[in-house]
Protein backbone atom coordinates (compact mmCIF):
# COMPACT_ATOMS: atom_id res chain seq x y z
CA UNK A 1 0.00 0.00 0.00
CA UNK A 2 1.02 3.38 -1.10
CA UNK A 3 1.38 6.72 0.96
CA UNK A 4 -1.13 8.19 -0.78
CA UNK A 5 -3.55 4.98 -0.45
CA UNK A 6 -2.83 5.72 2.93
CA UNK A 7 -3.63 8.82 3.16
CA UNK A 8 -7.14 8.17 1.29
CA UNK A 9 -7.75 5.82 4.06
CA UNK A 10 -7.18 7.64 7.12
CA UNK A 11 -8.63 11.22 5.19
CA UNK A 12 -7.41 13.00 2.78
CA UNK A 13 -8.37 16.05 4.26
CA UNK A 14 -9.77 15.75 7.29
CA UNK A 15 -9.56 18.56 10.33
CA UNK A 16 -5.91 17.62 11.12
CA UNK A 17 -4.97 18.42 7.34
CA UNK A 18 -7.36 21.25 7.50
CA UNK A 19 -5.55 23.33 10.46
CA UNK A 20 -2.29 22.88 8.68
CA UNK A 21 -3.18 24.34 5.10
CA UNK A 22 -4.78 27.07 7.15
CA UNK A 23 -1.73 27.94 9.25
CA UNK A 24 0.70 27.92 6.03
CA UNK A 25 -1.96 29.83 4.00
CA UNK A 26 -1.65 32.55 6.61
CA UNK A 27 1.77 32.81 6.44
CA UNK A 28 1.55 33.81 3.41
CA UNK A 29 -0.25 37.19 4.43
CA UNK A 30 3.15 38.57 5.47
CA UNK A 31 4.94 37.41 2.41
CA UNK A 32 2.17 39.44 0.31
CA UNK A 33 2.72 42.18 2.32
CA UNK A 34 6.96 41.93 1.88
CA UNK A 35 6.48 41.88 -1.70
CA UNK A 36 4.44 44.32 -2.61
CA UNK A 37 5.29 46.96 -0.54
CA UNK A 38 7.03 48.53 -2.48
CA UNK A 39 4.34 49.90 -4.45
CA UNK A 40 4.02 52.20 -1.46
CA UNK A 41 7.81 52.58 -0.19
CA UNK A 42 9.44 53.30 -3.93
CA UNK A 43 5.74 55.62 -5.07
CA UNK A 44 6.89 58.71 -6.52
CA UNK A 45 6.15 61.77 -5.10
CA UNK A 46 5.38 64.86 -6.31
CA UNK A 47 8.90 67.03 -6.37
CA UNK A 48 10.58 70.27 -7.93
CA UNK A 49 13.58 72.14 -7.27
CA UNK A 50 14.19 73.69 -4.14
CA UNK A 51 15.48 76.49 -3.78
CA UNK A 52 18.35 77.36 -1.08
CA UNK A 53 17.74 80.72 -0.08
CA UNK A 54 13.76 79.95 0.48
CA UNK A 55 14.33 76.24 2.48
CA UNK A 56 13.98 77.85 6.02
CA UNK A 57 10.36 79.62 5.14
CA UNK A 58 9.32 76.17 3.11
CA UNK A 59 9.69 74.11 5.49
CA UNK A 60 6.91 76.47 7.89
CA UNK A 61 4.47 74.71 5.31
CA UNK A 62 4.76 71.81 7.27
CA UNK A 63 2.97 73.58 10.48
CA UNK A 64 -0.16 73.02 8.27
CA UNK A 65 -1.56 69.13 8.79
CA UNK A 66 0.02 67.42 6.00
CA UNK A 67 -2.99 66.62 4.25
CA UNK A 68 -4.79 69.66 4.07
CA UNK A 69 -5.31 72.52 1.89
CA UNK A 70 -3.06 74.86 3.60
CA UNK A 71 -0.20 72.79 3.01
CA UNK A 72 -0.29 72.26 -0.32
CA UNK A 73 -1.59 75.55 -1.25
CA UNK A 74 1.63 76.93 0.76
CA UNK A 75 4.41 74.20 -0.99
CA UNK A 76 2.96 75.32 -4.16
CA UNK A 77 3.47 78.97 -3.93
CA UNK A 78 7.46 77.85 -3.54
CA UNK A 79 7.20 75.84 -6.65
CA UNK A 80 5.05 78.57 -8.77
CA UNK A 81 7.77 80.78 -8.15
CA UNK A 82 10.74 79.19 -9.33
CA UNK A 83 9.52 76.23 -11.77
CA UNK A 84 8.72 76.56 -15.56
CA UNK A 85 5.72 75.23 -16.45
CA UNK A 86 6.45 72.19 -19.17
CA UNK A 87 3.02 71.02 -20.11
CA UNK A 88 -1.04 71.36 -19.68
CA UNK A 89 -2.53 68.06 -19.29
CA UNK A 90 -6.30 68.16 -18.67
CA UNK A 91 -6.16 71.40 -18.13
CA UNK A 92 -3.68 70.89 -15.57
CA UNK A 93 -0.52 72.87 -15.52
CA UNK A 94 2.82 70.02 -15.44
CA UNK A 95 5.91 71.80 -13.90
CA UNK A 96 9.40 71.01 -14.57
CA UNK A 97 11.03 68.25 -11.68
CA UNK A 98 14.67 68.60 -12.96
CA UNK A 99 14.98 72.36 -14.09
CA UNK A 100 14.22 75.75 -12.35
CA UNK A 101 15.11 79.78 -13.94
CA UNK A 102 18.54 80.10 -13.74
CA UNK A 103 18.39 83.80 -11.54
CA UNK A 104 19.89 84.96 -8.08
CA UNK A 105 17.08 84.16 -5.62
CA UNK A 106 16.15 86.68 -2.99
CA UNK A 107 16.97 85.85 0.36
CA UNK A 108 13.53 86.50 1.61
CA UNK A 109 10.09 84.88 -0.11
CA UNK A 110 7.43 86.93 -1.45
CA UNK A 111 4.28 85.46 -2.91
CA UNK A 112 4.32 88.12 -5.68
CA UNK A 113 8.19 87.23 -6.79
CA UNK A 114 7.93 84.91 -10.12
CA UNK A 115 10.96 83.88 -11.46
CA UNK A 116 9.94 83.63 -14.99
CA UNK A 117 9.88 87.73 -15.56
CA UNK A 118 13.37 88.15 -15.65
CA UNK A 119 14.57 85.09 -17.08
CA UNK A 120 13.61 82.39 -19.77
CA UNK A 121 16.72 79.97 -18.85
CA UNK A 122 16.83 77.35 -16.93
CA UNK A 123 19.82 75.55 -14.97
CA UNK A 124 19.52 71.51 -13.03
CA UNK A 125 18.24 71.26 -9.65
CA UNK A 126 21.58 72.42 -7.52
CA UNK A 127 20.52 72.62 -4.19
CA UNK A 128 18.17 69.54 -4.05
CA UNK A 129 14.16 69.15 -4.28
CA UNK A 130 11.39 69.56 -2.34
CA UNK A 131 8.92 67.17 -2.31
CA UNK A 132 5.00 67.08 -1.90
CA UNK A 133 4.24 64.91 1.27
CA UNK A 134 0.31 65.36 1.07
CA UNK A 135 -0.04 61.80 -0.14
CA UNK A 136 3.15 60.80 1.56
CA UNK A 137 5.23 61.67 4.29
CA UNK A 138 8.70 59.61 2.34
CA UNK A 139 9.30 57.35 0.74
CA UNK A 140 12.76 55.77 -0.40
CA UNK A 141 12.39 58.47 -3.65
CA UNK A 142 12.45 61.34 -1.65
CA UNK A 143 14.72 59.98 0.69
CA UNK A 144 17.48 58.66 -1.62
CA UNK A 145 16.30 61.60 -3.72
CA UNK A 146 15.47 59.37 -6.82
CA UNK A 147 14.03 61.79 -9.58
CA UNK A 148 15.40 63.33 -12.54
CA UNK A 149 18.42 61.00 -13.68
CA UNK A 150 18.24 58.53 -10.56
CA UNK A 151 14.53 57.94 -11.15
CA UNK A 152 15.11 54.57 -12.66
CA UNK A 153 16.68 53.28 -9.03
CA UNK A 154 13.31 53.26 -7.65
CA UNK A 155 11.61 50.21 -9.77
CA UNK A 156 15.66 48.89 -10.40
CA UNK A 157 14.80 47.96 -6.57
CA UNK A 158 11.83 45.57 -7.16
CA UNK A 159 13.42 44.19 -10.12
CA UNK A 160 16.58 43.50 -8.62
CA UNK A 161 14.00 41.81 -5.38
CA UNK A 162 12.21 39.24 -8.44
CA UNK A 163 15.63 38.24 -9.40
CA UNK A 164 16.16 37.28 -5.36
CA UNK A 165 12.85 35.43 -6.52
CA UNK A 166 15.18 33.30 -9.27
CA UNK A 167 18.03 33.07 -6.95
CA UNK A 168 15.31 32.12 -4.38
CA UNK A 169 13.23 29.71 -5.88
CA UNK A 170 16.61 27.65 -7.02
CA UNK A 171 17.90 27.98 -3.18
CA UNK A 172 14.74 27.10 -1.53
CA UNK A 173 14.21 23.65 -3.70
CA UNK A 174 17.95 22.49 -3.12
CA UNK A 175 18.09 23.19 0.74
CA UNK A 176 14.85 21.70 1.46
CA UNK A 177 16.04 18.51 -0.43
CA UNK A 178 18.69 18.64 2.09
CA UNK A 179 17.71 19.69 5.75
CA UNK A 180 13.70 19.15 4.85
CA UNK A 181 10.66 21.83 4.42
CA UNK A 182 10.30 22.48 7.98
CA UNK A 183 13.85 23.95 8.62
CA UNK A 184 13.80 25.81 5.05
CA UNK A 185 10.71 27.49 5.81
CA UNK A 186 11.45 28.88 9.46
CA UNK A 187 15.40 29.98 7.78
CA UNK A 188 13.53 31.63 5.21
CA UNK A 189 11.16 33.02 7.80
CA UNK A 190 14.27 34.31 10.21
CA UNK A 191 16.50 36.16 6.76
CA UNK A 192 13.35 37.60 5.75
CA UNK A 193 12.63 39.35 9.01
CA UNK A 194 16.05 40.53 9.64
CA UNK A 195 16.71 41.66 6.27
CA UNK A 196 13.24 43.64 5.86
CA UNK A 197 14.34 45.02 9.49
CA UNK A 198 17.73 46.14 8.06
CA UNK A 199 16.11 47.22 5.10
CA UNK A 200 14.14 49.90 7.30
CA UNK A 201 17.62 51.26 8.25
CA UNK A 202 19.07 51.55 5.05
CA UNK A 203 21.50 54.34 4.96
CA UNK A 204 21.55 54.48 1.23
CA UNK A 205 20.12 53.15 -2.10
CA UNK A 206 22.94 50.83 -2.56
CA UNK A 207 22.28 48.70 0.96
CA UNK A 208 18.54 49.11 0.02
CA UNK A 209 18.91 47.24 -2.91
CA UNK A 210 20.79 44.27 -1.06
CA UNK A 211 18.54 43.71 1.76
CA UNK A 212 15.52 43.77 -0.87
CA UNK A 213 18.08 41.17 -3.00
CA UNK A 214 17.69 39.22 0.65
CA UNK A 215 13.65 39.76 0.84
CA UNK A 216 12.95 38.41 -2.28
CA UNK A 217 15.12 35.64 -1.86
CA UNK A 218 13.52 34.63 1.77
CA UNK A 219 9.95 35.84 0.67
CA UNK A 220 9.76 33.30 -2.51
CA UNK A 221 11.12 30.62 -0.16
CA UNK A 222 8.64 31.54 2.66
CA UNK A 223 6.09 30.84 -0.26
CA UNK A 224 6.98 27.74 -1.90
CA UNK A 225 7.61 25.94 1.48
CA UNK A 226 4.10 26.95 2.35
CA UNK A 227 2.71 25.45 -1.02
CA UNK A 228 4.43 22.46 -0.28
CA UNK A 229 3.82 21.47 2.62
CA UNK A 230 -0.13 22.48 2.16
CA UNK A 231 -0.41 20.04 -0.94
CA UNK A 232 2.23 17.20 0.33
CA UNK A 233 -0.02 16.47 3.80
CA UNK A 234 -3.70 16.17 1.68
CA UNK A 235 -4.71 13.03 -0.13
CA UNK A 236 -4.03 12.94 -4.22
CA UNK A 237 -7.62 13.93 -5.16
CA UNK A 238 -7.87 17.37 -2.57
CA UNK A 239 -4.26 18.80 -3.65
CA UNK A 240 -5.44 20.96 -5.99
CA UNK A 241 -7.62 22.50 -3.03
CA UNK A 242 -4.46 22.64 -0.76
CA UNK A 243 -2.74 24.35 -4.27
CA UNK A 244 -5.20 27.68 -4.36
CA UNK A 245 -4.71 28.36 -0.17
CA UNK A 246 -1.41 29.81 -0.63
CA UNK A 247 -2.82 32.35 -3.76
CA UNK A 248 -6.27 33.48 -2.06
CA UNK A 249 -4.19 34.58 0.80
CA UNK A 250 -1.62 36.22 -1.26
CA UNK A 251 -4.68 38.40 -2.58
CA UNK A 252 -5.48 38.97 1.59
CA UNK A 253 -2.48 40.53 1.63
CA UNK A 254 -2.64 42.99 -0.46
CA UNK A 255 -6.33 44.34 1.26
CA UNK A 256 -4.13 44.38 4.58
CA UNK A 257 -1.22 46.40 3.11
CA UNK A 258 -3.19 49.14 1.21
CA UNK A 259 -4.94 49.54 4.89
CA UNK A 260 -1.47 49.73 7.00
CA UNK A 261 -0.01 52.07 4.22
CA UNK A 262 -3.14 54.22 4.39
CA UNK A 263 -2.10 54.40 8.07
CA UNK A 264 1.53 54.68 8.17
CA UNK A 265 3.02 56.88 5.24
CA UNK A 266 6.28 56.94 6.35
CA UNK A 267 8.20 54.46 4.47
CA UNK A 268 10.57 53.37 7.20
CA UNK A 269 7.92 53.08 9.42
CA UNK A 270 5.55 50.92 7.53
CA UNK A 271 8.91 48.63 6.66
CA UNK A 272 9.39 48.30 9.95
CA UNK A 273 5.75 47.14 11.00
CA UNK A 274 5.96 44.75 7.52
CA UNK A 275 9.04 43.23 8.82
CA UNK A 276 7.52 42.14 12.10
CA UNK A 277 4.39 40.52 10.43
CA UNK A 278 6.48 38.03 10.42
CA UNK A 279 7.12 36.90 13.88
CA UNK A 280 3.76 35.43 14.70
CA UNK A 281 4.37 32.56 12.32
CA UNK A 282 7.15 31.74 14.82
CA UNK A 283 4.40 30.54 16.97
CA UNK A 284 4.02 27.57 14.37
CA UNK A 285 7.57 26.00 15.82
CA UNK A 286 5.87 23.32 17.85
CA UNK A 287 2.66 23.04 15.57
CA UNK A 288 3.89 22.37 11.64
CA UNK A 289 5.10 19.02 10.74
CA UNK A 290 7.82 18.28 8.75
CA UNK A 291 7.00 16.54 5.26
CA UNK A 292 6.08 13.29 5.75
CA UNK A 293 7.05 12.74 1.34
CA UNK A 294 10.10 14.44 2.81
CA UNK A 295 11.17 12.31 5.41
CA UNK A 296 9.76 9.30 3.54
CA UNK A 297 12.35 9.66 0.15
CA UNK A 298 15.40 10.21 3.47
CA UNK A 299 14.48 6.98 4.58
CA UNK A 300 13.72 8.36 7.91
CA UNK A 301 10.72 5.84 8.24
CA UNK A 302 10.24 6.14 11.91
CA UNK A 303 9.39 9.71 11.54
CA UNK A 304 7.46 9.49 8.25
CA UNK A 305 4.99 7.08 10.28
CA UNK A 306 4.74 8.74 13.28
CA UNK A 307 2.99 11.44 11.47
CA UNK A 308 1.38 9.50 9.76
CA UNK A 309 -0.02 8.43 12.85
CA UNK A 310 -0.60 11.91 14.09
CA UNK A 311 -2.86 12.78 11.33
CA UNK A 312 -4.79 9.33 11.20
CA UNK A 313 -4.79 10.13 15.27
CA UNK A 314 -6.59 13.52 14.91
CA UNK A 315 -8.88 12.44 12.01
CA UNK A 316 -10.02 9.79 14.10
CA UNK A 317 -9.43 7.21 11.48
CA UNK A 318 -6.44 5.34 13.61
CA UNK A 319 -8.57 2.28 12.95
CA UNK A 320 -7.80 2.32 9.26
CA UNK A 321 -4.01 2.36 9.38
CA UNK A 322 -2.73 -0.61 8.17
CA UNK A 323 -0.88 -3.25 10.54
CA UNK A 324 2.64 -3.29 8.09
CA UNK A 325 2.63 0.79 7.77
CA UNK A 326 6.01 0.99 7.99
CA UNK A 327 7.18 -2.15 5.88
CA UNK A 328 4.58 -0.24 2.98
CA UNK A 329 6.62 2.73 3.82
CA UNK A 330 9.88 1.31 2.79
CA UNK A 331 8.76 -0.38 -0.22
CA UNK A 332 7.09 2.22 -1.90
CA UNK A 333 10.78 4.48 -1.46
CA UNK A 334 12.42 1.28 -2.94
CA UNK A 335 10.07 1.48 -6.31
CA UNK A 336 10.30 5.26 -6.20
CA UNK A 337 14.91 5.24 -6.48
CA UNK A 338 14.68 2.44 -9.08
CA UNK A 339 13.93 4.62 -12.00
CA UNK A 340 16.11 6.38 -14.11
CA UNK A 341 16.71 10.36 -13.45
CA UNK A 342 15.12 12.58 -15.90
CA UNK A 343 16.51 16.17 -16.48
CA UNK A 344 15.65 19.12 -18.95
CA UNK A 345 17.67 17.74 -21.47
CA UNK A 346 15.69 15.18 -21.58
CA UNK A 347 12.69 16.41 -22.45
CA UNK A 348 13.75 19.11 -25.21
CA UNK A 349 15.21 15.96 -27.18
CA UNK A 350 11.93 14.96 -27.63
CA UNK A 351 10.14 17.38 -30.64
CA UNK A 352 7.08 17.91 -29.71
CA UNK A 353 7.31 18.38 -25.90
CA UNK A 354 10.54 20.90 -26.94
CA UNK A 355 7.92 22.44 -28.82
CA UNK A 356 5.18 22.90 -25.82
CA UNK A 357 7.80 23.61 -23.49
CA UNK A 358 9.20 26.93 -25.97
CA UNK A 359 5.75 27.74 -25.87
CA UNK A 360 5.14 27.27 -21.90
CA UNK A 361 8.45 29.09 -21.47
CA UNK A 362 6.82 31.79 -23.40
CA UNK A 363 3.44 32.00 -21.60
CA UNK A 364 4.38 32.11 -18.21
CA UNK A 365 7.01 35.30 -18.43
CA UNK A 366 4.38 36.73 -20.57
CA UNK A 367 1.56 35.79 -17.84
CA UNK A 368 4.15 37.25 -14.70
CA UNK A 369 4.58 40.47 -16.86
CA UNK A 370 1.28 40.87 -17.15
CA UNK A 371 0.66 40.09 -13.23
CA UNK A 372 3.31 41.82 -11.81
CA UNK A 373 2.72 45.12 -13.87
CA UNK A 374 -0.46 45.57 -12.73
CA UNK A 375 -0.16 44.52 -8.94
CA UNK A 376 2.87 47.16 -9.06
CA UNK A 377 0.84 50.05 -10.83
CA UNK A 378 -2.22 49.49 -9.51
CA UNK A 379 -2.00 52.34 -7.24
CA UNK A 380 -2.43 54.40 -10.51
CA UNK A 381 -5.26 53.30 -11.94
CA UNK A 382 -7.02 55.99 -10.00
CA UNK A 383 -7.58 59.21 -8.10
CA UNK A 384 -7.09 57.05 -4.81
CA UNK A 385 -3.83 54.71 -4.86
CA UNK A 386 -5.01 52.91 -1.65
CA UNK A 387 -8.26 52.41 -2.78
CA UNK A 388 -7.19 51.14 -6.09
CA UNK A 389 -4.14 49.10 -4.76
CA UNK A 390 -7.17 47.67 -2.35
CA UNK A 391 -9.08 46.37 -4.98
CA UNK A 392 -6.46 44.99 -6.47
CA UNK A 393 -6.11 42.73 -3.77
CA UNK A 394 -9.44 42.16 -3.52
CA UNK A 395 -10.55 41.02 -6.75
CA UNK A 396 -7.76 38.24 -6.65
CA UNK A 397 -9.77 36.06 -3.91
CA UNK A 398 -12.76 35.62 -5.88
CA UNK A 399 -10.83 34.87 -9.10
CA UNK A 400 -8.80 32.44 -7.51
CA UNK A 401 -11.56 30.66 -6.65
CA UNK A 402 -13.42 31.14 -9.43
CA UNK A 403 -10.43 28.90 -11.11
CA UNK A 404 -11.95 26.13 -9.50
CA UNK A 405 -15.07 25.26 -11.66
CA UNK A 406 -14.12 27.05 -14.54
CA UNK A 407 -11.48 24.35 -15.27
CA UNK A 408 -13.40 21.41 -14.56
CA UNK A 409 -16.39 23.33 -16.46
CA UNK A 410 -17.04 22.44 -20.58
CA UNK A 411 -14.17 25.20 -21.07
CA UNK A 412 -11.42 22.98 -20.04
CA UNK A 413 -7.47 24.04 -18.76
CA UNK A 414 -7.15 25.36 -22.37
CA UNK A 415 -10.09 27.79 -23.03
CA UNK A 416 -10.19 28.90 -19.23
CA UNK A 417 -6.39 30.11 -19.84
CA UNK A 418 -7.66 31.35 -23.30
CA UNK A 419 -10.79 33.44 -22.08
CA UNK A 420 -8.98 34.92 -19.19
CA UNK A 421 -5.56 35.86 -21.31
CA UNK A 422 -7.93 37.52 -23.59
CA UNK A 423 -10.07 39.47 -21.74
CA UNK A 424 -7.33 40.49 -19.77
CA UNK A 425 -5.55 42.18 -23.24
CA UNK A 426 -8.54 43.46 -24.19
CA UNK A 427 -9.12 45.07 -20.64
CA UNK A 428 -5.32 46.57 -21.24
CA UNK A 429 -5.63 47.50 -24.63
CA UNK A 430 -9.25 49.46 -23.29
CA UNK A 431 -7.53 50.99 -20.38
CA UNK A 432 -5.01 52.84 -22.82
CA UNK A 433 -7.98 54.65 -23.86
CA UNK A 434 -9.41 55.38 -20.46
CA UNK A 435 -9.39 57.44 -17.73
CA UNK A 436 -11.07 58.18 -14.30
CA UNK A 437 -13.65 55.03 -12.50
CA UNK A 438 -13.25 53.38 -16.37
CA UNK A 439 -9.67 53.01 -16.37
CA UNK A 440 -9.79 51.81 -12.74
CA UNK A 441 -12.60 49.40 -13.60
CA UNK A 442 -10.58 47.94 -16.85
CA UNK A 443 -7.26 47.51 -14.67
CA UNK A 444 -9.43 45.35 -11.92
CA UNK A 445 -10.91 43.39 -14.79
CA UNK A 446 -7.19 42.89 -16.32
CA UNK A 447 -6.14 42.24 -12.73
CA UNK A 448 -9.24 39.72 -12.06
CA UNK A 449 -8.35 37.97 -15.19
CA UNK A 450 -4.45 37.55 -15.07
CA UNK A 451 -5.06 36.05 -11.64
CA UNK A 452 -7.02 33.29 -13.01
CA UNK A 453 -4.80 32.51 -15.86
CA UNK A 454 -1.83 32.30 -13.47
CA UNK A 455 -4.09 30.02 -10.86
CA UNK A 456 -4.78 27.97 -14.01
CA UNK A 457 -1.78 27.47 -16.13
CA UNK A 458 -0.35 25.69 -13.02
CA UNK A 459 -2.43 22.79 -13.66
CA UNK A 460 -2.05 22.96 -17.68
CA UNK A 461 1.63 22.73 -16.86
CA UNK A 462 1.25 20.22 -14.92
CA UNK A 463 -1.08 18.06 -17.05
CA UNK A 464 0.85 18.59 -20.34
CA UNK A 465 4.19 17.22 -19.01
CA UNK A 466 4.11 13.18 -18.46
CA UNK A 467 4.72 11.89 -14.97
CA UNK A 468 8.45 11.30 -15.23
CA UNK A 469 9.92 14.92 -16.06
CA UNK A 470 6.42 16.83 -14.80
CA UNK A 471 8.38 18.72 -11.89
CA UNK A 472 11.21 19.52 -13.91
CA UNK A 473 8.56 21.27 -16.72
CA UNK A 474 6.59 22.90 -13.66
CA UNK A 475 9.97 23.95 -11.89
CA UNK A 476 11.98 25.28 -15.58
CA UNK A 477 8.46 26.90 -16.15
CA UNK A 478 8.12 28.63 -12.45
CA UNK A 479 11.87 29.82 -13.44
CA UNK A 480 11.21 31.57 -16.83
CA UNK A 481 8.37 32.98 -14.98
CA UNK A 482 11.05 35.32 -12.58
CA UNK A 483 11.96 36.79 -16.28
CA UNK A 484 8.91 38.42 -16.61
CA UNK A 485 8.54 39.56 -12.82
CA UNK A 486 11.86 41.06 -12.88
CA UNK A 487 10.95 43.12 -16.18
CA UNK A 488 7.64 43.90 -14.17
CA UNK A 489 9.20 46.99 -12.77
CA UNK A 490 11.37 48.10 -15.96
CA UNK A 491 8.35 48.02 -18.26
CA UNK A 492 6.17 50.87 -16.71
CA UNK A 493 9.53 52.98 -17.08
CA UNK A 494 8.27 52.40 -20.40
CA UNK A 495 5.95 55.11 -19.97
CA UNK A 496 8.13 57.98 -19.54
CA UNK A 497 7.92 57.63 -23.43
CA UNK A 498 4.51 56.85 -24.25
CA UNK A 499 2.08 56.22 -21.03
CA UNK A 500 -0.19 53.57 -22.24
CA UNK A 501 3.14 51.47 -23.76
CA UNK A 502 3.39 49.41 -20.20
CA UNK A 503 -0.88 48.44 -21.13
CA UNK A 504 0.26 48.17 -24.54
CA UNK A 505 2.89 45.72 -24.02
CA UNK A 506 1.17 43.34 -21.67
CA UNK A 507 -1.59 43.02 -23.85
CA UNK A 508 0.41 42.27 -26.69
CA UNK A 509 2.59 39.53 -24.63
CA UNK A 510 -1.04 37.78 -23.77
CA UNK A 511 -2.10 37.61 -27.62
CA UNK A 512 1.12 35.87 -28.67
CA UNK A 513 0.40 33.59 -26.06
CA UNK A 514 -3.03 33.29 -26.64
CA UNK A 515 -2.30 31.97 -30.55
CA UNK A 516 0.70 30.02 -29.41
CA UNK A 517 -1.50 28.06 -26.89
CA UNK A 518 -4.47 27.99 -29.67
CA UNK A 519 -2.13 26.45 -32.20
CA UNK A 520 -0.20 24.07 -30.59
CA UNK A 521 -0.97 22.76 -27.69
CA UNK A 522 -4.25 20.23 -26.66
CA UNK A 523 -6.96 20.26 -23.96
CA UNK A 524 -5.93 18.27 -21.39
CA UNK A 525 -9.18 18.22 -19.26
CA UNK A 526 -10.54 14.60 -18.86
CA UNK A 527 -7.56 13.06 -20.66
CA UNK A 528 -4.95 10.43 -19.39
CA UNK A 529 -1.57 11.80 -17.49
CA UNK A 530 1.02 10.86 -19.42
CA UNK A 531 3.28 8.57 -17.77
CA UNK A 532 6.54 8.37 -19.95
CA UNK A 533 8.39 10.70 -22.30
CA UNK A 534 6.90 8.42 -25.16
CA UNK A 535 3.19 9.02 -24.16
CA UNK A 536 3.95 12.21 -23.65
CA UNK A 537 4.90 12.61 -27.31
CA UNK A 538 2.06 10.39 -28.58
CA UNK A 539 -0.10 12.18 -26.76
CA UNK A 540 1.14 15.79 -28.29
CA UNK A 541 0.91 14.24 -31.24
CA UNK A 542 -2.93 13.42 -31.51
CA UNK A 543 -4.60 14.51 -28.20
CA UNK A 544 -7.73 12.00 -29.58
CA UNK A 545 -5.66 9.05 -28.97
CA UNK A 546 -6.22 5.96 -26.35
CA UNK A 547 -5.80 8.24 -22.95
CA UNK A 548 -8.22 7.61 -20.79
CA UNK A 549 -9.49 10.45 -17.92
CA UNK A 550 -7.66 10.35 -14.92
CA UNK A 551 -7.08 13.26 -12.13
CA UNK A 552 -4.24 15.28 -12.45
CA UNK A 553 -3.43 15.20 -8.89
CA UNK A 554 -3.80 11.46 -8.39
CA UNK A 555 -0.20 11.25 -10.38
CA UNK A 556 1.15 14.58 -9.34
CA UNK A 557 3.12 14.56 -6.64
CA UNK A 558 4.23 17.92 -5.41
CA UNK A 559 8.08 18.32 -5.85
CA UNK A 560 10.54 21.46 -5.84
Amino acid sequence: MKYDEVLVLIGEMGPYQIKIMVLVALAIIPEALNSMITVFISAEMDSWCAVDEWSESARNCTASPLRSPEYTDCIHRYRDAAIPIVDIVDGKQVYDKCEMYDIDYPGEFSEDFFAGEFTNSTRACEDGWMYDQSQYISTISSEFNLVCDRKYLAMTTQSIFYFGYLVGSFLAGSVADIIGRYYTFFIAVTIDFLAGIAQAFSPNIWFFCICRFFVGVANISIYLMSFVIATEIVGPSKRHIGGISAPMTFGFGYVVLALLAYLIRDWRRLQIVVACSLLPIYLLIPILPESARWLMANQKFDKTEEIVRKIAKNNNTSDKLPDNLKENLMREHEERTEGKKYTLLDVLRQPKLRIAAGILFFVWPATSLMYFGLSLNSAKFGSNPYVTFFLSGLVEIPATLLVIPLVSSPLGRKYTIIGSFLVGAIACFLATFASGTLLTTLAMVGKFCITMEFSAIYLYTAEIYPTTVRSIGIGASSTAARIGSILAPITLMLADHWEPLPLVTYGTCAIIGILLILIALPETKGKILTATLEEGEAFLADPNSKYAPVDVMEENEVKL
